[in-house]
């Protein structure tokens, strides 16, 4: 009784098996029908189509009695292609940390290149600020590296030694008499503010150096003094600027270019105002003039200054009310102000 039991089983499980191998080959074989229906000339065999036939070699002992398309040895070089590509593509999946954004190592390099004289930390501060999460180690590596000492640019070490310069030149003014008058300006580099000026007929070195002692009271002097190589500056004015604690810089002969803002100062005020009246005497110069800088350092707007005045203006919004116009140097120009109604 037992024999027969164990007879049964096994023939029920040949049974089993043999209809399990018949599904298989079944599939085998329509498959290979699909892949010649869908091919022209020569069968060609898809990712999917591959993969079927890794498939059933590794469940189905017969596989290479159903196949007709391609060698046993194609199939098994096909799995062989998908195991090293899957792990391949399982091996770039690293552990730790994800990249950071394309965009925040730009911003790495952009703060690092602005601000040479900043490290990773000082980076990683700002970043923090903005809101950015990031690591210090990743911005040190991120940052561009550099084998020469840190140096700032043209433009910040002028914009640090700007407040230490001074220029002065002279101009003349012819008279409605036909006299000639020597104008002297002092400009202040900083904000172009004009921190003196003065009228005379004849310019000498004493007169020249006493307007320095008007142009900077109280250990007010700068630590530079820009101007040329007039004569007018004699030993008498040479003194008294040394005695100040000033360095005079002188500019090359004949050429103006060398001081420029004094310089596009004495066009502007040509332009924007004695071309366009006769002066009486030096008095009335002065009177002009003074005039003038007061609408130069309240109302005139400066390239150089961000479209802003000497002294800064602020900026009224169109709740402040309507627009009002106000006449500056005697009709000359206008300031426009917002004011209540």
């Amino acid at each position: 009784m037992p024999d027969l039991a164990i007879t049964l089983a096994t023939a029920l499980f040949g049974a089993l098996k043999s209809r399990r191998d018949l599904v298989l080959e079944n599939l085998a074989l329509r498959h290979q029908l699909a892949v010649l229906a869908s091919s022209d000339k020569r069968p060609r065999f898809r990712p999917a189509d591959r993969l079927v036939w890794t498939c059933l070699r590794r469940l189905w002992d017969g596989w290479k009695g159903a196949l007709f398309l391609v060698q046993p040895a194609t199939v098994v070089r096909w799995h062989r292609e998908g195991f090293r590509r899957y792990w391949e593509r399982k091996s770039l999946r690293r552990p730790g940390r994800p990249r950071i954004d394309p965009e925040l190592r730009s911003l790495i390099r952009k703060m690092a290149t602005a601000n040479p004289l900043w490290g990773a930390p000082r980076i990683h501060g700002e970043l923090l600020k903005l809101g950015l999460e990031v690591s210090e180690s990743s911005v040190s590596r991120w940052m561009p590296r550099s084998r020469n000492t840190p140096s700032p640019s043209w433009r910040a070490f002028l914009e640090n030694h700007v407040g230490d310069l001074v220029s002065i030149d002279f101009f003349t003014v012819p008279t409605a008499r036909f006299q000639v008058l020597f104008c002297l300006l002092v400009l202040s580099h900083n904000r172009r503010r004009v921190l003196h000026f003065n009228v005379t007929e004849h310019p000498t070195a004493q007169w020249t150096a006493h307007q320095m002692v008007e142009a900077f009271p109280w250990e007010t002097a700068p630590r530079y003094l820009l101007r040329d190589r007039d004569v007018v500056y004699g030993f008498a004015f040479r003194h008294r600027v040394a005695g100040l604690g000033i360095t005079e810089v002188l500019t090359a002969a004949r050429s103006p270019w060398q001081n420029p803002y004094v310089e596009r100062l004495i066009g502007s005020i040509r332009r924007e105002c004695l071309d366009h009246l006769v002066v009486l005497n030096a008095k009335h110069l002065h009177r002009i003039l003074g005039k003038y800088f007061d609408y130069y350092h309240r109302s005139r707007t400066h390239l150089s200054l961000g479209k802003d005045s000497p002294r800064p203006r602020l900026v009224q919004l169109p709740t402040n009310g309507e627009i009002v116009e106000f006449p500056e140097v005697g009709g000359l120009h206008h300031r426009y102000e917002r004011r209540a109604a």
